[in-house]
């Protein structure tokens, strides 16, 4: 153990779901995370070691530790030609619950020749899933939706990003940035929100569902740094205004957490802690936040969500 964990505090079992928990899997990739009717929901993406492509599946748990898969893939390849064409590699899904819909929205990237566009589907009941549309313009990965409309308009954060052969090249970082729609297809008003600041994120960030509570929306970031050996993925905090959240209130300037384990450091993609989203266990003053350990396993990580805030605040 080389860093001080900051924020977040891995769970001591970690890692709780590994490619051995399901038949057939090379890896198990970054998962959305909520919470449905009293279990906590975890939407995994399966590599599978045959070569075909990975599906997403949904783990559930009624103690946040142990889970089970279900035995049907949720999300496969879709099949409405206009995004199946555009649908190689079905990953990263992050989910939204709209109680004012009563509906889970999930947002996740899709990779094809034409590059990373972004897609939107739902579900009721994490049984049955509906692909509603592509909803961003390539290149633009890791978007995610504001749980409920502010000032009668849907929020989405995301990343658009330019591809160039200089990955030291400053025009080349990945930004955050910010949208509006009054019904989730069409979306404009796009602005810069947020961009890299330290060290810990200095090549590029993004953003997870941001999070409701009284000091403003918590939003939990991966941020990556690099180095002549490689990259490195961690953890961290934003806080936007409630009413305005174009607007960045707090942030935090150390990572809360960081890659210090051995399955962080080793695995299909070494050295990263990426997480798709977190869980607010308001009652407790708690965080828990499932993150993918080098794109091969799911860790745990939990921490107080006041103390979190107030990190935030501190800058």
């Amino acid at each position: 153990m080389l860093f001080k964990e900051k924020g977040l505090f891995r769970y001591e079992n970690n890692p709780i779901i590994t490619p051995a928990d399901y038949p057939g899997a090379l890896a198990v990739f970054n998962c959305g995370q909520t919470m449905y009717q009293g279990q906590t929901i975890l939407l995994c993406a399966i590599d599978p070691a045959n070569g075909g492509l990975p599906y997403i599946h949904v783990a559930r748990s009624d103690d946040g530790i142990h889970f089970t898969f279900d035995e049907k893939p949720f999300i496969t390849q879709s099949r409405l030609p206009h995004i199946k064409e555009l649908d190689w590699w079905p990953i990263d899904p992050r989910v939204t619950y709209f109680p004012e819909e009563d509906v889970y929205y999930i947002m996740r990237p899709g990779n094809s020749d034409a590059g990373c566009v972004a897609f939107l589907g739902k579900t009721h009941d994490f049984v049955t899933y509906e692909d509603i549309d592509v909803i961003a313009l390539p290149n633009n990965r890791v978007p995610c939706l504001f749980p409920e409309k502010i000032n009668g308009m849907y929020y989405r954060l995301d990343r658009p990003y330019v591809l160039l052969n200089d990955p030291h090249n400053e025009n080349q970082r990945g930004y955050i940035w910010i949208s509006e729609s009054p019904d989730l297809i069409h979306w404009g008003r796009h602005r810069i929100l947020l961009r890299p600041w330290a060290n810990w994120n200095i090549v590029k960030i993004g953003p997870t569902p941001p999070i409701k509570t009284k000091d403003g929306w918590l939003e939990i970031i991966h941020g990556v740094s690099g180095s002549c050996s490689g990259q490195r993925y961690s953890l961290g905090a934003v806080l936007l205004d409630l009413e305005d959240p174009t607007k960045v209130i707090g942030r935090c300037d150390e990572p809360l957490i960081t890659p210090d384990r051995e399955y962080e450091y080793m695995g299909k993609v070494p050295n990263v802690i990426f997480t798709c989203g977190a869980i607010a266990d308001y009652g407790e003053d708690r965080l828990r936040v499932y993150y993918g350990a080098a794109d091969t396993s799911i860790g745990l990580a939990t921490g107080s969500l006041s103390e979190i805030i107030a990190m935030c605040k501190q800058k």
